[in-house]
């Protein structure tokens, strides 16, 4: 297994549901996982991932496995048994770790694609108290199962314009999964378009990407060539995308 020695640690910020009562006290878990994202090599089917209960009481979670793609620019999480989670649901004591054990069964798709998928690791809120408001946290944990065969990304970049609105467009034809970071667009003289926010830096085997940007007057014309730096995984970006105009 390849796994970036990295820990994630959720804390109250991080909640998908947080509830602000004036007259109730707020306690909420710490939760950490390790790896953050999880790369099986060709071939490879098992791996673990560890979750730790960083807080001062028992917490109990519940884990998940979804198929991950990418459709019409969204991210789509779909329930599969292609992933087996054992165990689904833990007790966690204060200070103590779970190793959950993962199971990825082949995908069978003949594509030579890379397979996609996300672990979510949401924390189950224990019993109501009076006058105690509990966050309940949620933890996502990608997972890339690369093919027996060979893949690699191949991203290519466009600007489209749409009644005054300028989107980046990212559509990745290659087997494999890239990450992109730091893009800027800059005008042929020299004047830069606003960068690209740093929402979710994926793009999936096959999938495609839209970013908003903004962008000062004047706008890039229609069938204008705009420069466009980064960097990836697969190293530095450096590229000329062309302006269309859509419908």
């Amino acid at each position: 297994m390849i796994a970036r020695r990295r820990k994630a640690t959720a804390f109250a910020p991080a909640a998908i549901l947080v509830l602000f009562v004036s007259s109730l006290a707020a306690e909420a878990q710490a939760l950490s996982v390790l790896p953050v994202n999880i790369f099986l090599q060709p071939g490879q089917s098992a791996t673990t991932l560890t979750v730790t209960n960083q807080g001062t009481t028992r917490t109990s979670v519940q884990i998940r496995a979804y198929a991950w793609s990418q459709q019409d620019g969204d991210e789509q999480l779909t329930p599969s048994d292609a992933v087996v989670i054992s165990p689904p649901i833990a007790s966690i004591a204060p200070g103590a770790n779970q190793v959950v054990r993962i199971i990825v069964r082949p995908s069978g798709s003949g594509t030579g694609r890379e397979a996609t998928y996300r672990i979510l690791v949401d924390q189950i809120p224990p019993p109501a108290e009076p006058g105690i408001v509990h966050v309940v946290l949620r933890l996502s944990i990608p997972i890339f199962s690369e093919p027996l065969t060979r893949a690699v990304p191949n991203v290519q970049f466009h600007v489209e314009m749409n009644a005054g609105q300028i989107f980046l467009v990212a559509t990745n034809s290659g087997l494999r999964h890239d990450v992109v970071r730091d893009i800027e667009l800059s005008t042929n003289d020299g004047r830069k378009l606003a960068a690209v926010p740093g929402a979710s830096p994926y793009i999936l085997a096959g999938a495609s990407r839209r970013w908003s940007i903004a962008a000062q007057s004047p706008l890039p014309l229609p069938s204008e060539t705009l420069r466009l730096t980064g960097h990836s995984d697969s190293g530095a970006i450096e590229q000329q995308v062309r302006v269309v105009s859509t419908p």
